[in-house]
């Protein structure tokens, strides 16, 4: 058992190390407002949860501690979704399949909670919320989320993200499925509040 589990802890340790470049930190230009958000594309977008964006300008954080000034193009409230503009050139991220979680699904959560950097849970899926279309909405997971978590990346064991952190219920945390942000970003694309030279709904 013993090399088995040493293994497990390389390879979280691993993981989690390659998640903090795909975190950012986000607050207001005041300080205000701290929150995570996750890399969407390399070409400057990050998304995050609605209720973290404060402000239109707010202040990102990317791995490394350099900070950039973000602008947010999109926040629907019914989604609880932000899209942000930085100028930056971010690293690739892999994104996952939330279809492809089951109960007992191993996740991992990053995020920025009460000003603790890069803070790592672990859990497993209870269970996938669906919508009409039988598409996931939401996943529900035995990780540890806390104010500043929000935002940030739900991993799955292959180290794909699979949707963001963005709420507590019933003890258990709450992500957003990276196919609802995708949505978000394609009826953003195609209602203009995304500009047409950023190709994020490629």
């Amino acid at each position: 058992m013993r090399p088995s589990t040493v293994g497990m802890d390389q390879d979280i340790s691993g993981l989690a190390k390659l998640m903090t470049t795909w975190t950012v930190e986000i607050t207001g230009r005041d300080g205000e407002g701290r929150g995570s958000g996750v890399i969407w594309h390399p070409d400057g977008m990050i998304a995050t949860n609605a209720h973290v964006v404060a402000s239109d300008r707010p202040v990102i954080r990317l791995a490394g501690g350099r900070e950039v000034e973000g602008r947010v193009l999109v926040r629907d409230e019914r989604r609880d979704v932000a899209l942000i503009d930085v100028d930056a050139t971010l690293p690739i991220l892999p994104l996952g399949e939330p279809d492809a979680l089951r109960p007992g699904s191993l996740v991992l959560a990053l995020g920025h909670p009460w000003g603790i950097t890069n803070a790592l849970s672990l859990g497993v899926v209870h269970a996938i919320s669906r919508d009409r279309r039988g598409a996931p909405r939401y996943i529900a997971a035995d990780v540890r989320l806390a104010p500043g978590n929000s935002g940030g990346p739900m991993v799955d064991a292959a180290g794909r993200v699979v949707g963001v952190n963005a709420m507590i219920v019933g003890g258990l945390g709450v992500a957003i499925p990276v196919n609802v942000i995708a949505r978000v970003v394609r009826d953003a694309t195609a209602a203009g509040a995304i500009p047409q030279h950023l190709d994020w709904a490629a």
